[in-house]
This record gives structure tokens, C-alpha cells and sequence, in this order.
């Protein structure tokens, strides 16, 4: 696993918008309307693209050196760079909705005091769970 990756992405412009391949990760293909919005968006694809295979324990490819692609009239290659560590801290962090049930009176209670359940449950799962330190 490394923390910075860069790999050649092929830019396909048409009428209809602008559509990116990543030559060596597969089913990674995001669009967009504008040249802006394709560069944003295909470093988030290939950066989840990166931490999903991290994360199933895939083999990660070495990237394909440009000199080997061969683009159309319509198409311009990119290197597309990223630095692993933010995505993969958003992604852990990423907050996460859960339904629980507790009795009404400690509901009503707890919603007179102004108490955040959210912050409540967090605290109390990281006591349970012996976390000290905050993420």
C-alpha cells in the first residue's frame, strides 16, 4: 500500500461531455461536462478505485508508461496523481447513519436536555471499545 499513486487516464471528448479511462484499472470510468470537473473527478474515481482494491487486498498494477498509449483525434492522456492518505481518511471517517431504539422516557428526557445522540453514542462506543485517542 502506498501512500501516492500516479496513473496515465485517457480523456475521450464528445459532443455529449468528456469520458475517462484509466488504461490499467478497470472499471474505473468517470465523466463529466467540462475539463475542470473531468480532472476533479478522475482523481476521486481512481482514488476510491485505489482504496476499494487496498481494502480487498488486490494486487495494485504498476502504471502503464504513456509512451504506449496510443490516443484518437478525439482523446488526450493525462497523468492523474493522488495522495492516498486524504481519500483514505475521508472515506474511514465518512459518517455513517444508524437507527437504534431506546424507551420514550429517556428519549423525551434526553431531547428537554439538548443532549446530541450522535455525540453521545460515539463517546460511549469508544469507552466500550477502549479508544482513547480521537479520530
Amino acid at each position: 500500500m502506498k501512500d501516492h499513486y500516479i496513473y496515465p487516464a485517457i480523456f475521450d471528448f464528445a459532443d455529449d461531455g468528456i469520458s475517462i479511462e484509466f488504461p490499467d484499472l478497470p472499471g474505473c470510468l468517470p465523466s463529466a461536462q467540462n475539463v475542470d470537473d473531468a480532472v476533479k473527478h478522475a482523481k476521486e474515481a481512481m482514488a476510491l478505485h485505489l482504496y476499494n482494491m487496498e481494502v480487498d487486498n488486490e494486487e495494485i498494477p504498476n502504471p502503464t508508461s504513456i509512451e504506449k498509449l496510443k490516443p484518437n483525434t478525439n482523446q488526450a492522456i493525462l497523468l492523474v496523481e493522488v495522495w492516498m492518505p486524504i481519500y483514505r481518511n475521508a472515506v474511514e471517517n465518512k459518517a455513517v447513519k444508524k437507527t437504534l431504539t431506546l424507551p420514550k422516557w429517556l428519549n423525551d428526557l434526553a431531547e428537554k436536555e439538548k443532549v446530541n445522540f450522535s455525540s453521545v453514542l460515539q463517546e460511549a462506543l469508544k469507552h466500550k471499545l477502549g479508544i482513547t485517542n480521537k479520530k
